[in-house]
């Protein structure tokens, strides 16, 4: 089967994003649209390990094509940082328990290669041609606090600031997190989300673990000193 695949411009048409509906986390960013389809099938390789860790390696190795089922316009943020912020009009509605069990699978996979990449990269990344960048540690402070501390917040929970950043409190929010989720497409949760969509916030919080995980990747040390 075909990979169901979106297009979301900036609403300036500065930055153009290309994702996947059926795979969360595999989204990929650009100048143009053209660019970011490009890119996304470039990434399709990159993507495999996911999958595997999912058990769905089968199913994602036989797909086929990307086929653009939607072309649309997203928000200022596809613009100024070159990411879907926007569910598309695949990610409405509740879910049905087979879809919300698989995307939250491919989540849990997508946090195994995080982990799996903040072990082993050096502690100090290669850094921009001024410098600039962050070190290993600040990169996976900065994804866990985001999604424990801003993306948690759409299923109403608040926990304390920096909580998540001991091994026994990362466990605690990711299992209060996918309750949550579950808890919110059965209904149970009264406030409801405005902009968002559960569909949209796994698939956001999939993109941004992966983001990092593929930055520190990219900038590992360590790699340079085995070659």
């Amino acid at each position: 089967m075909a990979v169901r695949t979106v297009i979301e411009r900036g609403p300036k048409d500065k930055r153009s994003v290309a994702f996947s509906i059926d795979w969360p986390g595999w989204s990929r960013g650009a100048k143009s649209a053209e660019l970011a389809v490009a890119t996304l099938e470039s990434y399709r390789e990159r993507y495999q390990p996911v999958a595997a860790l999912a058990e769905l390696a089968p199913e994602f190795d036989a797909a086929g094509p990307l086929e653009i089922v939607e072309d649309r316009v997203g928000t200022g943020s596809t613009d100024f940082w070159g990411i879907s912020y926007a569910p598309s009009s695949f990610e409405r509605g509740p879910m049905a328990t087979q879809e919300l069990e698989r995307g939250i699978t491919l989540l849990r996979a997508c946090w195994a290669l995080f982990d799996g990449v903040a072990a082993r990269v050096s502690p100090e990344m290669r850094r921009g041609p001024r410098g600039g960048g962050r070190d290993r540690d600040t990169i996976i402070r900065h994804t866990i606090r985001v999604e424990s501390e801003e993306f948690a917040k759409q299923l109403g929970l608040r926990i304390p600031e920096r909580a998540a950043l001991t091994p026994d409190g990362l466990r605690r929010h990711r299992e209060t997190y996918l309750a949550a989720m579950r808890a919110y497409n059965a209904g149970e949760v009264p406030r409801r989300m405005r902009s968002w969509t559960l569909p949209f916030l796994i698939r956001h919080s999939a993109y941004h673990t992966l983001d990092h995980a593929w930055e520190m990747e990219d900038k590992d040390l360590s790699t340079d000193a085995q070659a």
